[in-house]
Formats: structure tokens, C-alpha cells, sequence
């Protein structure tokens, strides 16, 4: 299991280096999360929400839209830089700051729902969730949730991913189904309750300058690999989508996957006759 350690995990991956694609060209959650979580009393305004491992702030500039207060946290700075900018372009406010999942430094329970999208694998998981139970109200919320692109037999997404696997063999992210049955376990030795899992699939579409620039933005290219090796797949990566994947736009199957889990309530005291 791969975790945060500050800003550069411990494969040396850093997203700091992909800030640039990571905003201009990871097409984010769908709206339909928002209505989805709303249906089970998350993300309604008036919450407090902890976004972890926050990002550009996709989650957190979602919700704050709804009237949620927000805080997002993520170890690099440079991708907060772009959240900030963002958030202040769509006119949405949001507070967002460096810090860690397993050690946020938020106050004790503050806050209705903390979120984790597409980062959970990142975290040592037995501290992020005592983390999240630290900081949760009794009754709040914990939600991880996954937008990941579907790699099905000759689409692009498959042939994408040889390629990332040839430039980068140390990648070992390829091949995912978008269900992800570790984080149910991980809520409940964490001590949540009412554990509840649902998913839908959807396509995205992607022009090739966007998706090339999102799979720069991806763990197994820029995130790890030097400069000029993400320069050379760049170039491999646009020849094969021209002469396998003309269509343009492409359509690119994705899966939206939830975990929401419910911290214990507060027992009430015994009453001693």
C-alpha cells in the first residue's frame, strides 16, 4: 500500500510535478456525485466537509458550490496553488491547505463529512481512518470515492496503459475494474458503521490534447518519470492515438464508485439505580 509522505510518496511519486495538466486536464468528478450524496444527507449546506487528499480541489470546489464550508488538504502545495486559482475563477470559496492525511492538524470533532476521491490507495490506511474518526462529529460521515477511467479488451484506455507500462515499467496501477472492496474493510476495522458501497458507469468525452494531457497528469508518467521521458511518451502517445483512435473526441468509459460509512454516536451514559 502506497502513502503520502509529505509532498513525494514513497515511489517518489509527486503530483507537484504535474500541476499544470492535473488542471488543465483531469476532467474531475461528475455532477452526478453531488446529487447521489445529497440523497444520503451528504454535502447539504450548512456542513462542515474535509476534503483529503484534495487535489485541484474537484470534491471541495463541488461542495463548497452547494453552500458546504470546505477545507481541502493535499501535501502539494503547488497543486493547492492551482485549486485556490480555480476556486476564485468559478467564484466559489473554499479554504485549502498543506497537510497530511494521516496528521491533517484540523480540530477534533469539528466536522460533518470528511471525503477522500481518488486518493485512498495513496494513504496508510489504519491512520488515515483513525484520522477521520478523530476529526468527524459523532454521527458524520466518511466517504472514499473513485472516478477511474475502464480499460476494456482494444479500447484506448488498454492500449494507453501498455504504453505507460512500456515507458515506465514500474507502474503497477494498469488493469483496474473501479471497485474497490479493501476500503470497505479498512472503514469497518476503523471502527465505522453502516457501511454502504455504490457505482455507475459513464463515458467522458476526452479530445486527444486532453487526454494526452490527462494521462501525463497520471501517477505512472509525469508524477514520476523525468522530463524527458514524459516528453518521448507524449510523442508515442499522440502517434498512437492518431493512427489507432482517430475519433475525436474519444469517449472514454469511466466508473464513479462511493464508500460511505457513519462514525459511531456518542453512548449514552449508563444511569446508575
Amino acid at each position: 500500500m502506497m502513502r503520502e509522505i509529505g509532498k513525494v510518496n514513497s515511489d517518489g511519486i509527486d503530483f507537484g510535478k504535474t500541476a499544470q495538466d492535473y488542471a488543465k486536464h483531469r476532467a474531475g468528478f461528475p455532477p452526478l456525485i453531488f446529487d447521489l450524496l445529497k440523497d444520503r444527507g451528504i454535502g447539504v449546506a450548512g456542513q462542515s466537509l474535509v476534503d483529503l487528499g484534495t487535489g485541484t480541489g474537484t470534491l471541495a470546489r463541488g461542495f463548497a458550490a452547494q453552500g458546504v464550508e470546505v477545507i481541502g488538504v493535499d501535501p502539494a502545495e503547488a497543486i493547492l496553488e492551482q485549486a485556490r486559482l480555480i476556486a476564485e475563477e468559478e467564484g466559489v470559496r473554499a479554504t485549502f491547505q498543506q497537510g497530511n492525511s494521516e496528521a491533517t492538524g484540523l480540530a477534533s470533532g469539528c466536522f460533518d463529512v470528511v471525503t477522500a476521491g481518488q486518493c485512498w490507495h495513496w494513504f496508510e490506511a489504519a491512520k488515515a481512518t483513525e484520522e477521520c474518526q478523530r476529526i468527524l462529529k459523532p454521527g458524520g460521515h466518511l466517504v472514499i470515492c473513485h472516478f477511474d477511467w475502464l480499460p476494456l479488451p482494444g479500447n484506448v484506455v488498454s492500449a494507453t496503459e501498455s504504453l505507460i507500462s512500456k515507458h515506465n515499467p514500474a507502474w503497477e496501477m494498469s488493469g483496474g475494474t473501479g471497485i474497490y472492496p479493501q476500503w470497505t474493510i479498512d472503514l469497518a476495522t476503523g471502527g465505522f458503521e453502516e457501511i454502504e458501497t455504490f457505482s455507475q458507469d459513464l463515458s467522458v468525452r476526452y479530445s486527444h490534447e486532453d487526454w494526452r494531457g490527462r494521462i501525463r497528469a497520471s501517477a505512472g508518467v509525469s508524477a514520476s518519470l523525468s522530463p524527458e521521458a514524459v516528453a518521448a511518451f507524449d510523442t508515442e502517445h499522440g502517434d498512437l492515438l492518431r493512427r489507432d483512435f482517430s475519433d475525436d473526441p474519444l469517449l472514454i468509459p469511466h466508473r464513479l464508485w462511493c464508500a460511505v460509512a457513519k462514525k459511531l454516536m456518542n453512548k449514552a451514559p449508563s444511569i446508575k439505580l
